[in-house]
């Protein structure tokens, strides 16, 4: 499981790397008009929230860290990226089933919920993919090309086959 969160986390990395300072805050793709920095910036604030709050046994998914930098620029982005695989990566498999509780505003004010460490990194996953597509979608409409066409999908989407002419 950790191997495959890393490995998507990865695919980020191309995009911090290859991507301009003015495309990564390009804020004029409708209908959200957010950047590709603050959608990082959103995915590593999820991780982060959950390797600040498990060792105490609670994770608030709602002490969001949101620091500018990382949405304003690629580098920070990156340097966060890399923070958050290395803690990924440090974690021991038996860690995965840890008693948390999971604290979010589910829209009517702050809830909490039993969970696992595993479950909520399961969860960060998911999160990750979903705006992963949200990015590929701003992406396109700023014709910027990535190298990984499946950038964005979760591995459960099955692969269309494009009929050439």
């Amino acid at each position: 499981m950790i191997n495959e969160i890393v490995k998507n986390l990865q695919k980020g990395k191309s995009l911090l790397v290859d991507i301009s300072q003015e495309q990564y805050c390009d804020k004029s793709i409708p209908p959200y008009y957010s950047s590709i920095g603050g959608h990082v910036r959103h995915i590593l604030d999820m991780f982060q929230c959950i390797f600040t709050g498990y060792p105490n046994g609670v994770v608030d998914l709602t002490k969001r860290e949101r620091n500018i930098n990382v949405e304003t620029f690629p580098s920070y982005g990156l340097e966060y990226l890399e923070n958050i695989i290395q803690h990924l990566l440090n974690l021991k498999v038996s860690e995965l089933d840890l008693s948390i509780e999971v604290v979010d505003d589910l829209g009517n004010g702050n809830c909490t919920v039993k969970s696992t460490l595993g479950a909520v990194l399961a969860q960060a996953q998911s999160h990750t993919i979903h705006h992963y597509a949200t990015i590929g979608y701003m992406m396109h409409h700023l014709d910027i090309c990535l190298h990984d066409d499946c950038f964005g999908l979760n591995p459960t989407t099955p692969k269309i086959k494009v009929l050439k002419n």
